[in-house]
Parts: C-alpha cells; sequence; structure tokens
C-alpha cells in the first residue's frame, strides 16, 4: 500500500474521529499536514486525542510520526508552509534538544482546526537529566527556574520534548519505573507547590500508576503552566474506571474511533491539572507500529507491578 493511500485513509479515519466529537474538520486544513508526512504513514504511529469538559469541546488533535528522512523537523514545517519561520528561540530549540539528547525519532501533534501545533524529539534510550537540558541556550529559563522543584519531587530524567509554536511553550515529559512512580502523597505536594488545581483522592490514586508526567512551561513566566500524568497505553480500557468522568461524545471516541489494526482497541487516559480546573485527556490508538514504545512500557510495568 502505498503512502499516498495510506494518508487517504487516514484522512477519512480523521474525518470521522472528528464528527464523534463534535469537532469541524476540513480537508484544507488536514491534508498539508498528512501530505508532509505521509512518508512515514506506513507502519507509522499514529494517536487520536480529546480532552473532557466544555472548554474543550469541539477539539481534536492527532498525533503522527515525522518521517526518518527528515533531518530537521522545525526547517521542514516550515518549509511545507505548516508553521512560520521564527527568529523566536522556539525555532532554535527542538534541534538543540535532539542533539544534545541524541532523538531517535520526531512526532508532530497538529489539530483539526488549527493545523501542528507541537513537533516532539523522542529519545526512549538516552533519558536526560532536567538540569542538563536547562543549560541548552534557547531553552526558556522556566526550565532552569524549576529545576530544583523538579528533583525535589522525583522528576529527573527526561525521555520526549516538545516545542508549541503556537503557544510558544515546551513541555517536557519525565519518565518513571513501575518502582519508581511518584506516591499519591508527593503528586499532591508537588501540585501545591506548583499552585495548580487541588486534586481529587481518585485523580491523585489514578497518577500514582503513571509512565509519565509532562510539565507545560513557557519563554514568558517561571510559572509552571499545566502538569499532566499518563498511565501506561492498555487494551479495552473501562470508561468506568477513568478518575472523571468523560462525557457523552468522549464514550463514543474512545469506544468507535477509527483504528487500523486487530485485536483489542488500545487507549490511553491521562489527567491534567491548571491553575483553576483538573480534567482528562483522552487517547486512541488509530495505528501502532511494531516496538511502539508506549506499548513496550506498558509491558514492562505490568512485568514489575
Amino acid at each position: 500500500m502505498s503512502a499516498a493511500t495510506d494518508a487517504e485513509k487516514l484522512y477519512t479515519a480523521i474525518e470521522e474521529t472528528a464528527r464523534l466529537v463534535g469537532a469541524p474538520c476540513s480537508r484544507q486544513k488536514v491534508w498539508p499536514v498528512l501530505d508532509a508526512y505521509q512518508e512515514a504513514l506506513p507502519g507509522g504511529g499514529v494517536v487520536f486525542s480529546a480532552q473532557a469538559g466544555e472548554s474543550h469541546a469541539g477539539e481534536l488533535d492527532y498525533g503522527l510520526s515525522v518521517p526518518a528522512s527528515v533531518s530537521d523537523p522545525y526547517a521542514h514545517a516550515v518549509e511545507r508552509g505548516l508553521i512560520p519561520a521564527t527568529d523566536h528561540p522556539a525555532g532554535r530549540l527542538l534541534a538543540q534538544v535532539s542533539d544534545y539528547c541524541q532523538a531517535g525519532e520526531h512526532f508532530a501533534d497538529c489539530s483539526v482546526r488549527r493545523g501542528l501545533r507541537k513537533l516532539y524529539a523522542h529519545f526512549p534510550r538516552n533519558l536526560t537529566p532536567v538540569a542538563k537540558l536547562a543549560e541548552l541556550e534557547a531553552m526558556p529559563g522556566a526550565v532552569a527556574e524549576n529545576v530544583a522543584l523538579f528533583t525535589r519531587h522525583g522528576l529527573d530524567n527526561v525521555v520526549m520534548f516538545g516545542v508549541n509554536y503556537q503557544s510558544r511553550t515546551v513541555s517536557l515529559y519525565f519518565q518513571f519505573t513501575a518502582e519508581g512512580r511518584l506516591s499519591p502523597q508527593t503528586i499532591g505536594a508537588l501540585l501545591k507547590d506548583i499552585g495548580l488545581a487541588e486534586p481529587s483522592a481518585g485523580t491523585l490514586a489514578f497518577a500514582h500508576r503513571s509512565f509519565r508526567a509532562n510539565v507545560t512551561l513557557s519563554w514568558d513566566s517561571p510559572d509552571i503552566q499545566r502538569i499532566a500524568f499518563a498511565p501506561p497505553p492498555g487494551p479495552g480500557l473501562e470508561l468506568s474506571k477513568a478518575p472523571l468522568p468523560v462525557g457523552q461524545e468522549l464514550e463514543a471516541f474512545v469506544t468507535s474511533s477509527p483504528r487500523a489494526y486487530d485485536g483489542e482497541r488500545m487507549n490511553l487516559f491521562a489527567v491534567k491539572w491548571t491553575r483553576d480546573k483538573e480534567f482528562l485527556e483522552v487517547c486512541s490508538y488509530y495505528q501502532l507500529p511494531p516496538g511502539y514504545e508506549p506499548l513496550r512500557q506498558m509491558t514492562l510495568h505490568q512485568e514489575q507491578v
């Protein structure tokens, strides 16, 4: 099957998934992204994601692999007209992180409404201390200002790093082993120190099972804007086990969104906190490549628990 055929099938799946969550979807907005990354579609990872709550209604994001032949994902996105060129440090940062961490792969995160939003460098075989990343020239000063807080609460090793070119923010993804997961008490203390919304007992217990946590910061403030915790993905996740309600539209998304693989549907739930709320993100995998790192982590956590 050709890459172009895979891109057409993925576009159809995105259209169908957008209808499930009530999100507007136009070929004019989505196709340029699929065209830019279609080389990676045969065998590459693709995931759909949506967030619960009225403020996130009508939104659908999708993530996909960047072709291995693309040496500079930022430059490629600019060349294809997906994001504008900028002199802001955001335009230099991903390449610096990729070089320093010897990134093995990159991903693009996109919105059906707003196009390409983020690019990620992923380096699961070369976990990098957050204090080292803080030293990079283009890194927001907020990272260095929060290193002590991160390490005090057990957030040490970064496995993935993302740059949001629309909001000019960065996301650091910290990885945990099953025995090194943060306790509910530690997570609660972390949220209190950051000044985010007070968590419920259910969300803390859920977050304790996480294999990754990610924090969002910007160049404009030392404050941590958002933090999220995600347990490993799993087959046939039950909505009844989600720590927060997802709503009727996301129930359809979790159970009925298209997928290009056999066997049980693979989903991932993440709980997120900002300064004024806690909410749930739901991910449904459309395509799973061999050796997909989150699934490897699922297996490791199952073996270690």
